[in-house]
């Protein structure tokens, strides 16, 4: 596909199209009616951070497939890297085999991971199977059974995964009993901190709730193998936590002999303009569990940690696919494309695309609060900005306005959009998206 930016975005029909409303009837007969879709959008082809739709309508993906293309779709060295490996042999189990791009992976990993080495990763396909791995190495190292996550956390839908994740109640009715040994604590949210509070204090008051009511009236400390923490909340509506949190909790891990686990499958590989998210606050983590982004658009995930704590034997877990050596031809050209400029791209035209969102809250009422790093930004929708009572009505005719004028957002939390790009986004697309959101607001309420 090649387009020019005077053709981005350009809608044509009737949105669904002919041919979309097509293939989105025959979905609706054969597929698993659990996929939530926002709008009806039909791919068919993709270069950057442009995609087109089945009847040639043309979008700019604010999206990327959930943070996923992360060098842009199709981004043609990493279709080389594919081709180049799928010629050569598309499979042979890591779990019982050996392959060098395996290795390599695995060596490059150890480079970038955000804590001191040495290292070790295990390779699964997604970001779920990587917190799975991530909470079951916990607690065999640890010999401990608890885990602590955070309301509004997403980790997953697997069923250890979904035992931690507390961010929409759809996601777990009809699946009780969850995993036992959990237990969850508020996290900060610095936009609905109570009148008055900095960062600073609603980050304090979330590691009181662990050390002075779970630990006080719950579990003891010395039975919890694990926290298990995103460095910025994704599906709960992207929600930045002050540093001090982070800071703070790595202080308690540690002084409780408990290991942190710093998800960083939405916000990792480069999205925050730095390689992990964790990275802005200069905590160094136990276990990093890593997926999405890290192969620019093939199925892999990892759970890297320190070498001492990836101490299981073998057979006490695996995977057939995991680390397949597709995915990890794709991984490796992906971290070379990052490191070589797009990384550095998310953080500057992440900025500018900040400013420029932050710029709406003058006009549009609507825009609570603007939140962000690098190409990992949201909005947050209130109906009046005294009481922050959520609108989330409006939000949802916001994803879907955007989509009707050729943007392509999801929604986050009960009442945010997400703007999670490809990296390569340009200063000029990230102008185009801030002019659409504009006019999408101002269809949905006076300014």
């Amino acid at each position: 596909m090649r387009t020019t930016t005077t053709t981005v975005p350009h809608v044509k029909t009737v949105l669904p199209g002919p041919k979309a409303k097509a293939i989105i009837e025959r979905d609706g007969r054969v597929v698993s009616p659990s996929y939530t879709r926002d709008y009806p959008f039909v791919i068919a082809k993709g270069e950057g951070a442009v995609v087109e739709d089945v009847d040639g309508n043309v979008f700019l993906d604010c999206t990327a497939g959930i943070a996923v293309t992360s060098t842009g779709h199709s981004h043609p060295e990493v279709v080389r890297a594919i081709v180049e490996q799928a010629q050569t042999f598309l499979h042979m189990s890591g779990t019982d085999f050996y392959y060098e791009r395996q290795v390599r992976l695995a060596e490059e990993l150890s480079a970038i991971a955000p804590m001191p080495g040495p290292h070790r990763s295990f390779f699964g396909n997604s970001g779920t199977e990587a917190n799975e791995a991530a909470l079951k190495l916990a607690k065999y190292y640890t010999k401990r059974h608890g885990i602590i996550a955070f309301y509004g956390a997403f980790h997953g839908r697997t069923m250890g995964s979904l035992s931690v994740t507390a961010s929409k109640v759809a996601q777990r009715r009809g699946f009780a009993p969850m995993v036992p040994g959990v237990y969850h604590a508020p996290y900060p949210d610095p936009y609905r901190a109570p009148a008055g509070a900095s960062p600073e204090a609603c980050a304090a008051e979330a590691l009181r709730f662990i050390e002075q009511q779970l630990f006080v009236h719950l579990v003891p400390p010395d039975e919890i193998a694990a926290v298990i923490v995103e460095p910025i909340q994704g599906e709960g509506g992207y929600i930045v936590p002050p540093h001090a949190f982070l800071q703070q909790l790595r202080e308690l891990t540690t002084r409780y002999g408990i290991l942190l686990v710093v998800d960083e499958v939405q916000s990792g590989m480069g999205r925050t303009g730095r390689m992990f998210a964790v990275e802005h606050a200069g905590v160094e983590p136990d276990i990093v569990t890593i997926g999405k982004g890290i192969a620019s658009g093939l199925p892999l995930g990892v759970a890297t940690a320190r070498a001492d704590v990836m101490s299981w034997p073998p057979g006490s877990h695996a995977s057939t696919f995991g680390g397949n050596p597709v995915a990890c031809a794709a991984a490796l050209a992906t971290i070379r494309l990052l490191r070589e400029g797009v990384m550095k791209n998310a953080e500057v035209v992440g900025a500018h695309l900040l400013e420029g969102l932050r710029g709406l809250m003058e006009k549009h009422a609507l825009v609570g609060d603007v939140r962000g790093r690098g190409l990992m930004i949201g909005l947050e929708l209130v109906r009046d900005r005294q009481t922050k009572e959520r609108a989330t009505d409006e939000r949802n005719a916001l994803v879907r306005g955007c989509f009707e004028r050729g943007l392509l957002v999801l929604g986050a939390g009960r009442n945010a959009i997400r703007l999670s790009p490809p990296l390569v986004l340009t200063r000029q697309q990230a102008d185009t998206a801030v002019e659409i959101l504009d006019q999408a607001l101002g269809a949905i309420s006076p300014r």
